[in-house]
């Protein structure tokens, strides 16, 4: 595939979503149950009874993706209309993988708080927010006032659906080399949206040695230079007040997450790592390492973000799952418990048969992989109280 063939597809396809109706309208009758007066009846209804909104429209499964275009994909800031094609492209996604209807909403601004506040007016339309491409540190303040701010899931992708990709494809690389997380040293590579969250989220699953690295080096709370979300993760992790560069960091690690640069790690900071050493080099389109001179360097286990190479990280196994489970039982929030719950179900895809150096995660296209996320996902969201337990045992029914 190259530039012109992915040009002729877009132009060919005019977008590549539609809104398709459910109603059919074709005599007076059924116009009339459709719209005018018919529609009059829920409209009543919702009025009297606002949680009524589910049962008569389609909000209860509609997700906004939202988007200020200043951080898409490998590009940088290319804007609100050049991101289109990929909100286009995550609506395309959520459809067929998880039959949710995601709307691509594109805002004018990069101003957090216009974000926010207009954010904050689509409630009573949509059951979730997925924010896509919105860039570091920005992100973190958006997301934040939102989840404070509405009763429905916020979820923004390139932090949380990464963290939890990883941290399923870490559990299953770890079991192979015969080590528990807990016992770990992980060296995460970038300290952006998607490294302080992954940094996070393996905290919260019970990591004890996490060092995050980034241009300037190891995080440290004493660095200058570090934004407010570096500094409070430099404040939780690197147990033993490590200093210095990314080697540095490396000596001795299990793992290396990179999201960072093509080319960061050189071959040679592979071999100062543990025995069996695990590299999950993400950068996109060029990782951080390839994989060839990864393996050659002494990696055990390779993971790439590539879809044309094996043990692929990607956030398609994460947010079709996710996103499903938390609007099956009307989830306020997304929390930690269900990213984890996410991860574990994910992991567990691969049977202990199945599991080797290439095989750490499963397929995007296994059949089972949106249910068994959002089953999980479903129970976490009941059992840490941001969901409705009616709702998980009628679905079980």
């Amino acid at each position: 595939m190259n530039d012109e063939e992915a040009l002729e597809y877009h132009e060919r396809l005019g977008g590549k979503i539609e809104i398709k109706s459910k109603a059919r309208i074709t005599d007076s009758a059924e116009l009339s149950l459709a719209y005018t007066p018919g529609v009059s009846a829920p409209c009543k209804a919702i009025a009297s009874e606002p949680e009524a909104v589910g049962r008569y429209t389609a909000r209860n499964n509609m997700v906004a993706i939202v988007t200020d275009g200043s951080a898409v994909l490998g590009l940088g800031n290319i804007g609100p209309r050049a991101s289109l094609p990929v909100m286009e492209g995550k609506s395309v996604l959520f459809k067929e993988f998880a039959d949710i209807n995601g709307y691509p909403l594109a805002l004018d601004t990069q101003n957090p708080e216009r974000l926010v506040n207009t954010i904050k007016l689509l409630e009573p339309t949509f059951a979730g927010i997925n924010l896509e491409d919105i860039g570091s540190p920005h992100c973190f303040e958006v997301e934040d006032k939102l989840e404070r701010a509405l009763n429905v899931p916020v979820f923004h992708d390139d932090q949380h659906g990464t963290a939890v990709a990883v941290l399923a494809g870490l559990l299953n690389a770890l079991e192979l080399i015969g080590k528990d997380l807990s016992r770990a040293k992980v060296v995460v590579n970038g300290a952006g949206a998607a490294g302080i969250a992954i940094s996070k989220l393996l905290l919260e699953t019970g990591a004890r040695d996490v060092i995050a690295c980034d241009k300037i080096g190891v995080l440290h709370p004493d660095e200058k230079g570090l934004n407010k979300p570096q500094t409070q993760l430099a404040e939780s992790i690197n147990r033993e007040g490590i200093r210095g560069n990314l080697n540095q960091a490396l000596s001795g690690a299990d793992a290396f997450v990179g999201v960072s640069a093509a080319g960061a790690l050189p071959p040679e900071y592979v071999e100062n790592m543990a025995d069996d050493p695990i590299i999950f080099a993400l950068a996109n389109p060029k990782p951080e390492i390839s994989r060839e001179k990864a393996f050659a360097a002494g990696g055990k286990i390779v993971a790439t973000g590539r879809s044309d190479h094996g043990n692929q990280i990607n956030n398609l196994l994460v947010f079709p799952g996710i996103f499903r489970g938390a609007l099956d039982v009307k989830a306020k929030k997304i929390n930690s418990e269900m990213k984890i719950a996410a991860a574990r179900a994910i992991s567990d895809l691969v049977a202990e048969e199945q599991l080797d150096e290439e095989y750490i995660v499963p397929d995007p296209f296994e059949p089972e992989l949106v249910s068994k996320v959002a089953e999980a996902v479903s129970a976490a969201a009941v059992d840490s109280g941001v969901a409705e337990p009616e709702l998980k045992r009628k679905r079980e029914a």
